[in-house]
């Protein structure tokens, strides 16, 4: 099922470095599949580069990219907050940039959707809606997490300019301007809080009477002479330019209670209603979830099931940060060269599974 691999060398772990030219590789008894998400093409790249290096274990990584390769960044605009640049650089660029790096070290690309998984027999086997089977030695998770969005017709119209799911990614860009926050949780509260940090004004807009944050999230909320919380409403209608570049200027919002309907002006819209990891396909597959995110052993990728790893914000429900995301994806590229340095030399691999 594997591709042609390629031996290159390469210094580090970091995206943004280049490799050498490829040289030919040894035979490869082993393969190592990566689902599709948001640090895939980091992933692919960094088992590629073990291979690379010389490592003692040959390995041959194949990246399986679902319908959105590269996740959330492949629609994130400006990215200002991964290392390595000094100017904003665009999502989709970065992650064309990983993939481009991924190939040239001899990750094998495909394109595909996985329909099933399973983990229960070696090797283990997915089977794709194409029809396509695969089956791999190892096996990393990095399908992601997706924002929960409201549902209107105008908020995907103006997402990526001026409404966004992360504030820590997207706030910069609203220095010295109104904003509004949807939500009611730790999540929206936090998000309102940091805002303040940029904006003049933070709206936080919840459909309920109260807050379902914690208590001390709560009284920083409503402390800060900068956040105006409006109760019991929705949001109707995200308001702005129709020209290019698109541009927020207000939202409708119908009160649940009055039935009043009035209109808010505002630059730019952030959503924190939660978000779903990306792993309704593994549900029946054996591996340990909390709350639908794969759970690892500390401080590690490694899930319940040996030969299988989990990174990113598949796992991570705390962070979900470009940054954490590619540093959980080193993790997963050296424990798995390490487990399967123990089966090279017909070791049963020491394995802590998850809790």
């Amino acid at each position: 099922m594997s591709g042609d691999k390629a031996d290159g060398r390469s210094t580090g772990l970091s995206p943004a470095l280049s490799v050498g030219p490829p040289q030919s590789p040894p035979s490869n008894p082993y393969t190592n599949l990566f689902n599709s998400g948001l640090y895939q093409q980091y992933l692919g790249q960094l088992l590629a580069n073990q291979q690379a290096n010389n490592s003692c274990v040959p390995m041959n990584p194949m990246l399986l990219q679902g319908m959105q390769p590269g996740g959330q960044l492949s629609i994130t605009t400006d990215v200002e907050n991964y290392p390595g640049f000094a100017e904003a650089i665009q999502g989709p660029w970065l992650m064309d940039q990983m993939k481009a790096q991924a190939e040239n070290v001899g990750t094998e690309m495909v394109f595909d959707h996985v329909a099933s998984v399973d983990l229960d027999n070696r090797p283990f086997t997915l089977k794709c809606e194409s029809g396509a089977e695969w089956t791999c030695d190892t096996l990393v998770i990095c399908t992601g997490a997706q924002a929960k969005w409201l549902g209107l017709d105008s908020e995907e119209e103006f997402r990526g300019f001026g409404v966004s799911a992360c504030a820590t990614c997207d706030g910069f860009f609203f220095r010295d301007r109104e904003v509004a926050v949807v939500g009611g949780g730790n999540t929206a509260v936090e998000e309102a809080l940091y805002l303040t940090n940029h904006a003049s004004k933070v709206y936080l807009i919840h459909r309920r009477d109260s807050l379902r944050c914690e208590k001390i999230l709560e009284n920083r909320l409503l402390s800060n002479p900068k956040i105006e919380t409006i109760w019991d409403t929705e949001v109707q209608t995200v308001n702005g330019t129709s020209g290019f570049p698109k541009e927020v200027q207000g939202l409708t919002l119908h009160n649940r209670k009055t039935g009043a309907v009035d209109d808010l002006k505002i630059d730019g819209l952030f959503v924190a209603i939660g978000h779903e990891p990306a792993t309704a396909i593994f549900n029946d597959a054996g591996l340990t979830m909390d709350g639908g995110y794969l759970v690892t052993a500390a401080d590690s990728t490694k899930t319940n099931i040996p030969g299988v790893f989990a990174a990113g914000d598949v796992t991570d429900h705390i962070y979900r940060q470009a940054v954490t995301a590619a540093g959980m994806g080193c993790m997963a590229a050296l424990e798995v060269e390490k487990y399967l340095a123990a089966l090279e030399v017909g070791e049963t691999p020491e394995w802590r599974a998850a809790a």
